[in-house]
């Protein structure tokens, strides 16, 4: 069956993410990070691209663009072999990274616009990676509040006030209101078989084996265990791979 066509959008602003190819982490430390924004840099001005938002998570990503001089499609392309080249010859590996479809959606007016602005930013507090957004490295939070070197922040701070000092304390107070705009996702939350579950365990966890999971720290634990059960992963599937208590990883997903 032949894929439908993406729907244009009338602004040129899209969201949309990028996906490790079988959910497989693309960032496994925070070279693997500064790497993917250094060629986010680097197509922007080769493409003409602006970006207006980008959270970085372990296995995938999410812009919020405007579409340049060139196919949006295009420009994405550059993007993930660029930054695949770079990976395979770091990780000694060959083959694809991301899936092979990026998934987006069109933004149409400024309400969405916005709503999707804070969405990308929430992703890491969402995921229980973090307590508070702005204490994220790998999103563009932090950009609107200091020297932007990838985002185009003053179209942002506009919307919110036409003095900079009293646009970022609006845009600060906006993003501490809790997201209940319905954004764009990966819907394939289905059950992972064992030996997926397996294998994320291993990538997301950078171990060999599930039972090693004990051996790491208590704070390295809490921040694997909720990553694992964003990804989809049950408590029981977590506790047959790792030899975990289900109790201990309850316990720690839930505070």
């Amino acid at each position: 069956m032949p894929r439908l066509a993406r729907q244009k959008s009338s602004t040129d602003i899209y969201h949309l993410i990028m996906r490790g190819i079988n959910r497989q982490t693309i960032f496994l430390d925070e070279e693997d990070a500064a790497k993917f924004i250094y060629t986010l840099i680097k197509i922007q001005k080769k493409s003409n691209l602006t970006i207006y938002a980008y959270c970085l998570m372990s296995n995938h990503v999410h812009l919020l663009i405007k579409e340049g001089n060139e196919d949006l499609g295009i420009a994405i392309k550059r993007i993930g072999a660029s930054y695949v080249y770079w990976y395979n010859l770091k990780y000694e590996r060959c083959g694809h990274l991301f899936q092979d479809r990026y998934r987006s959606e069109p933004v149409e007016d400024d309400r969405y616009f916005l709503a999707v602005l804070r969405y990308i930013h929430q992703n890491p507090l969402q995921a229980g990676l973090v307590n508070d957004i702005a204490s994220y490295p790998w999103s563009s939070y932090q950009e609107y509040l200091g020297k932007p070197k990838l985002i185009e922040t003053n179209f942002v701070l506009g919307y919110f006030d036409s003095n900079k000092d009293k646009a970022i304390e609006q845009f600060k107070i906006f993003h501490e209101a809790k997201e209940k705009a319905i954004c764009l996702e990966f819907e394939d939350k289905k059950k992972l078989r064992d030996q997926e579950a397996i294998e994320l365990i291993r990538n997301v966890c950078l171990i060999e084996h599930g039972t090693e999971f004990q051996n790491l720290d208590k704070v390295k634990q809490s921040e694997y265990l909720k990553r694992l059960c964003n990804e989809g992963l049950s408590v029981r599937q977590i506790s047959r791979i790792t030899g975990l208590s289900r109790w201990i990883i309850q316990n720690d997903v839930k505070n």
